[in-house]
């Protein structure tokens, strides 16, 4: 993974992981065991830039993303980003 510096925020991954379908409250999307499973994989790459938003999924997606980064160790330096 590549970074760039993003002002004060610090070092922030290239790649960004779009959240808008985490949660299929929609009739579609990542069921929250999908969504765990791209969450998972795109932190074990070295991703730590994410987008969400409180209407993705009717707000399950920020949810989900909550629920994910704070259940998930490998992920501190997320949670320190504020």
């Amino acid at each position: 993974m590549q970074y760039k510096l993003l002002g004060k925020s610090g070092l922030v991954s290239e790649l960004c992981l779009g959240t808008m379908t985490f949660g299929d409250d929609w009739g579609w999307g990542a069921p929250k065991d999908t969504s765990r499973q791209i969450f998972e994989t795109f932190v074990a790459a070295g991703g730590n830039f994410i987008d969400t938003a409180n209407m993705y999924t009717n707000g399950s997606s920020e949810q989900i993303v909550g629920e994910l980064i704070a259940s998930d160790s490998r992920s501190e330096r997320l949670r320190q980003r504020g």
